[in-house]
C-alpha cells in the first residue's frame, strides 16, 4: 500500500504557476504509475496528467498540454505537477493518484488516492 498527501495549493493570479507536490509513504513507490486529477463542486473528478513507472513516459488532458509538466523523484518518493499559465477554470481540488499499473489515465485506473490541495485561480 501506499499513502499520499498532496502539498503546494494556494491563491494565484491568472497567468501565474504553482508547483504541487505529493509526498508518498509505503513500500517501492517506484512500482507504481503515478498521476494527478481534479475536480470542482457538482462535477466529476477530471484527468488531468500522468507519468507511467520506470521510463517516466508522461500524459496529459488536452487542456493543460504545453502549460503543465508531471515529474517524479523516486529518491524522495514524490511525484510533482508544475502549473505554468493557469486560467480561472484551473480552480479545482487536486488530487494525486497512484496506480499499481504501468501507468493509467482513468479515474478507475487508479487505487490509492491522496486527501487533495486546493487551487484556486483568480481572474
Amino acid at each position: 500500500q501506499v499513502q499520499l498527501v498532496e502539498s503546494g495549493g494556494g491563491l494565484v493570479q491568472a497567468g501565474g504557476s504553482l508547483r504541487l507536490s505529493c509526498a508518498a509513504s509505503g513500500r517501492s513507490f517506484s512500482s507504481y504509475g503515478l498521476g494527478w486529477f481534479r475536480q470542482v463542486p457538482g462535477k466529476e473528478r477530471t484527468f488531468v496528467a500522468s507519468i507511467s513507472r520506470r521510463t517516466g513516459d508522461t500524459y496529459y488532458a488536452d487542456s493543460v498540454k504545453g502549460r503543465f509538466t508531471i515529474s517524479r523523484d523516486d529518491a524522495k518518493n514524490s511525484v510533482y505537477l508544475e502549473m505554468n499559465r493557469l486560467t480561472p477554470d484551473g480552480t479545482a481540488v487536486y488530487y494525486c493518484a497512484a496506480t499499481t499499473s504501468y501507468v493509467s489515465t482513468l479515474l478507475y485506473g487508479f487505487d490509492y488516492w491522496g486527501q487533495g490541495t486546493q487551487v484556486t485561480v483568480s481572474s
